[in-house]
Parts: structure tokens; C-alpha cells; sequence
């Protein structure tokens, strides 16, 4: 008895029972079903069907098949498939799988065009398409608050990983939009610890310069910060010397700017969905402690490692206590709250924005650049720089449903 491999296409409106009633014809006729696949576009209905039957009964499953489809107003069309194509197709299947996430407020026919000539360059195969985000406004007005995100599933061995990659974040920063190319591995799904930066990432400042100019002391303390950034002084040096300079401050000052801290677009929404789903975070900060615990306080972060500011009656004393952490400090707090935790260090993110954050970035299993320095962002594979910080729950593979159901869920509920 000969045996027929057909793909069946169906497209047309979508309705609740179309799937069903296809597929129980195929039942009736003791089809096997070797690959399924439906996406659903403004209603729209694309389903593909690859079956294994008996020539002797292949009519009759096509014939049905079409009087099923003309009474459900859909369409309908049969391919047959040789051996040797499902033989190759199948072989493929070993191959390695990548995750290609774009996002931006907008993304554009221009943007996807671009992408996607680097993987089809790369000789890879486009596997699945899928938006993670909520509607776009049709409104420009909307514009400045809006997300798009799409994700990619790709199949394939890239010519050159490196210039994949380049090439994306060249892409990316001349276009105006954000790009993460991530290995589709089963640490990728399974992500358990994200580590952040405090100062410019989940607050929009800097905590020092805050002190500083309540000091009095500003453009002192910002000089040896660009002397820093320039390699004339080392960070540590550089931290010794701007704490120095806060000698006398009264410690009230640190409570009315922690108060009034410009918090990171995004970051109550990033928190509500990352401890609702069991994440466990962190802040790693080169700042201080006092600021951090604040933050803790206000979203709920499970462990805040900075650095501590010597407060003797009321006053700073220009010194701090304990060792300073720098870059290679947050990398080593990485590793320990991974072991703690019981995390493969592939399991983890960092979030950062400068050099000093680079350690850790490049450390944890996904590292992302978030409003970056340039040389930050040449370093980190992933980035994002268009949107608020709950970016990243996109870059983890999350959809907007997913997270609006998690947020509903969980107001009033941080620290829970």
C-alpha cells in the first residue's frame, strides 16, 4: 500500500471550530500528522497541515476536506511532498535555533526589510514570526509611549555568528530601533535571576552628582568623574576622592533625594512581572547602599549590594565603609547570588550603562546594554536604548497579554 505525505493549506476568516473540523477528517481517516502550524493575523487564518496517509483514501480525505472548507468559507489547497523533501526538512531540525527580538516605540517595513536580508545573507531560514506587543496607536500623538515589539524563531547555522551580530547592532543604531540575538537554548526559556545597575538605569540620575550639588561641591566631583572616564584615574581612586568630598553633609539630604528620584520608564511594570513570574533580582550598584535599599523598599528587589557611606551623628564623614564596588565586585556578586540561589550563570541577566557595568554584563548568560555609553554598547550583544526598561521582559520572550494578565494580577501587591 503506497504511502502520500500532503501539506494542506488553509486560509480565510478565522472562527472558533475551523481547526477542529479539519482535523477531525483527518482523524476519521487515521492521518498522521507530522507537522502543524497556525498564526492568526486581524482574524485571519493561515493553518498548515503535513500528513502521512494511504494512497486509497487520499481522495477521499482531499475530497472532504474541500465540501468541510467551502461550508466553513475558508480555502483550502493540497501540495504533495516527496521523500526526499521531508527527508531534508527533517534533517534540519538538528540544526540550531535562534531568537531574533526587535523592538522600538515604532518598527517599520524598512526595519523588518533590513533584518531579515542579514538572516536570509546569513543563509538562515525563518521558522516563525510572532508580535509581542500590544496594538500599535494609529494616532502620532500616541507615538511617544508606544511599544512594538516582534520576535523571530530562526533555524540555521549562520555563515559568521560575529557579523550576524555586528551587522544587526549596526542596523539597529543607524535605523533608531533595539535588537537582541539570542541563542534559542533551554537556558534561554528559563531565565531566573536579572541583576541591574541603579545610577542612569533604573533611575535616571546619578546619586553622587545628587549629593555633590547639595554639598556644594558639583563641578568638583564631576570633574574627577570625566578624569575618570577618561583612564587618568582608576575608579577606585576616583570613588575615594568624591566621597571625600561629601565630608559634612547632613544625612536628611539622602532621604529628600531618595524621595524624589526619577524612576526609569517602565521599571514598576518590569518588577510587577518579573516577581509575580519567581524572578529573583538584584541591584548591583557603584552607588550607595541608602539609595538602593530605597528602591528595594519601594518595588520589592530581593538583594541591593552598593557601596555605604560612613554617617557618624547625622553627618557624612567622607569616608565609606566596607570594600568598594566597582565592576569586577558586581561580576563576583553575580556569580555568588547565582550559586546562592542555586542558578546556572546562563540563567541569568545584567542590566547596565557603563563601563564599570561591562563585567557583569558580559558575565551573566544575557547581558543588555540599557540607554547605554557607546563603548558599552559596541561591547554588549544586546541592547536597548528606544524604549523604557521593561524592554527586557521582551528580550526574555514575554507578550504584552501575558504581562498586562501578570500586572491586573498583582497590583497593590509588590511586596507580596
Amino acid at each position: 500500500m503506497e504511502i502520500e505525505l500532503i501539506l494542506i493549506n488553509i486560509s480565510g476568516y478565522d472562527r472558533p471550530g475551523v481547526t477542529s473540523a479539519l482535523t477531525d477528517i483527518l482523524a476519521r481517516y487515521d492521518a498522521q500528522i507530522l507537522d502543524i502550524g497556525q498564526a492568526d493575523i486581524h482574524h485571519y487564518l493561515s493553518l498548515g497541515i503535513l500528513i502521512r496517509t494511504h494512497s486509497e483514501v487520499s481522495g477521499d480525505i482531499m475530497k472532504e476536506m474541500l465540501f468541510k472548507a467551502n461550508e466553513l468559507n475558508v480555502k483550502v489547497r493540497f501540495s504533495p511532498i516527496d521523500r526526499a523533501a521531508y527527508e531534508e526538512w527533517v534533517a534540519k531540525q538538528g540544526k540550531d535555533r535562534w531568537i531574533i527580538t526587535i523592538l522600538g516605540r515604532r518598527l517599520t517595513a524598512s526595519n523588518i526589510a533590513l533584518v531579515t536580508d542579514v538572516i536570509a545573507s546569513q543563509g538562515l531560514n525563518i521558522d516563525g514570526i510572532q508580535r509581542l506587543t500590544g496594538r500599535m496607536p494609529l494616532d502620532e500623538h500616541e507615538l511617544p509611549q508606544s511599544k512594538s515589539c516582534i520576535e523571530f524563531s530562526v533555524r540555521g547555522n549562520p555563515s559568521s555568528r560575529e557579523l550576524m551580530q555586528s551587522r544587526f547592532m549596526e542596523i539597529a543604531a543607524q535605523e533608531g530601533f533595539d535588537i537582541s540575538l539570542q541563542e534559542d537554548n533551554v537556558f534561554r526559556r528559563c531565565r531566573r535571576l536579572v541583576c541591574f545597575d541603579m545610577d542612569s538605569t533604573l533611575i535616571g540620575t546619578e546619586c553622587i552628582d545628587q549629593l555633590a550639588d547639595r554639598a556644594g561641591v558639583g563641578p568638583e566631583v564631576r570633574a574627577i568623574t570625566e578624569a575618570a572616564m577618561r583612564g587618568e584615574i582608576d575608579f577606585n581612586e576616583s570613588f575615594r576622592r568624591r566621597v571625600a568630598l561629601l565630608k559634612g553633609l547632613d544625612e536628611s539630604v539622602m532621604k529628600e533625594i531618595a524621595e524624589n528620584l526619577p524612576i526609569t520608564e517602565g521599571v514598576e511594570r518590569m518588577m510587577r512581572v518579573l516577581k509575580r513570574t519567581g524572578f529573583k533580582t538584584a541591584i548591583l550598584s557603584g552607588g550607595f547602599t541608602y539609595f538602593g535599599n530605597y528602591l528595594k523598599q519601594k518595588f520589592g528587589f530581593d538583594y541591593v549590594y552598593a557601596n555605604n557611606l560612613e554617617i557618624v551623628d547625622g553627618k557624612l564623614t567622607g569616608r565609606y565603609t566596607g570594600d568598594i564596588v566597582d565592576g569586577r565586585r558586581k561580576a563576583e556578586m553575580l556569580r555568588i547570588i547565582a550559586q546562592f540561589e542555586n542558578i546556572d550563570i546562563e540563567q541569568t541577566i545584567a542590566v547596565g550603562d557603563g563601563a564599570n557595568d561591562l563585567p557583569m554584563l558580559t558575565t551573566a548568560g544575557l547581558g543588555i546594554a540599557f540607554h547605554a555609553k557607546p563603548r558599552v554598547k559596541e561591547s554588549a550583544r544586546q541592547s536597548i536604548s528606544t524604549i523604557g526598561i521593561d524592554g527586557v521582559l521582551y528580550f526574555i520572550g514575554f507578550k504584552d497579554s501575558y504581562i498586562s494578565d501578570t500586572a491586573e494580577r498583582t497590583i497593590g501587591d509588590l511586596n507580596c
